[in-house]
C-alpha cells in the first residue's frame, strides 16, 4: 500500500485505485465516482452490498452538479444544505436516472457532503470532482481511526493511504433528507 500526499493520489484514483484517507471523524475509503469497476472494488473490500448506495464528498457544491438533480429541490431546501456546508452533514438529494446504480444503490437519490476536512478538500480539488466516501471498515465493524489500523486491516486491498489528522467529530456525519428535512442518522 502506497503512502501518499493528497496531491499524489489523483493518478491512482483516476486509474481505478481505492484509497484510504482521514475525514472529519474516521478514516474513509474512496474512489472515482465515475468508475464502476473501482466502486465495485471498494464495495468488495468493505463487504458492503451495492443496494445500500454510497456517499460522495466534494470540495464545493459545484462538484456535485453532475450527480445531483438540483432542479428537484426548492431554493429553501438547497439553502438548508448550503447553510451546513462545508461541514459534517450529509444530505440525501435527488439524482439523475443516468447516475450509476453502483453509486445510488436501489435509490433515486444520492448522499452528498461538502467536506470541511482539509485533506478531503485537497483531494477533491486535485481530482476536480467528488470522491466516493465510506468509512474504512468491514460492514458492521468499527471504523478505522488511524493509519496503523488501515495498514493492518486493508493491506493488499487498498491501493494507497493518505496519513493525516482526523477532524474533531467523534461520530459519522449526520444524514438529512434534503426534501423532507428528516434526520436519517444523527452524527
Amino acid at each position: 500500500m502506497l503512502q501518499l500526499h493528497p496531491s499524489e493520489a489523483e493518478q491512482l484514483v483516476k486509474q481505478g485505485g481505492v484509497i484510504a484517507y482521514p475525514t472529519e471523524a474516521v478514516y474513509g475509503l474512496g474512489c472515482d465516482p465515475d468508475n464502476d469497476e473501482a466502486i465495485g472494488k471498494l464495495l468488495a473490500i468493505k463487504q458492503r452490498p451495492w443496494e445500500k448506495g454510497l456517499i460522495l464528498v466534494a470540495a464545493d457544491l459545484e462538484q456535485l452538479r453532475p450527480y445531483v438533480d438540483f432542479s428537484q429541490l426548492t431554493a429553501e431546501q438547497l439553502q438548508q444544505a448550503e447553510a451546513k456546508w462545508p461541514g459534517p452533514f450529509t444530505f440525501v438529494m435527488p439524482t439523475f436516472t443516468s447516475t450509476s446504480t453502483m453509486l445510488r444503490g436501489r435509490f433515486d437519490s444520492i448522499a452528498v457532503r461538502v467536506s470541511a476536512h482539509p485533506v478531503v478538500r485537497e483531494l477533491c480539488q486535485t481530482l476536480g470532482k467528488p470522491l466516493v466516501s465510506t468509512s474504512a471498515n468491514l460492514a458492521g465493524e468499527e471504523p478505522a481511526l488511524d493509519g496503523d489500523t488501515i495498514l493492518a486491516d486493508f493491506s493488499g486491498q487498498v491501493d494507497g493511504l493518505i496519513l493525516g489528522e482526523l477532524g474533531e467529530q467523534r461520530q459519522p456525519s449526520t444524514i438529512i433528507d434534503a426534501i423532507s428535512g428528516q434526520v436519517l442518522r444523527q452524527g
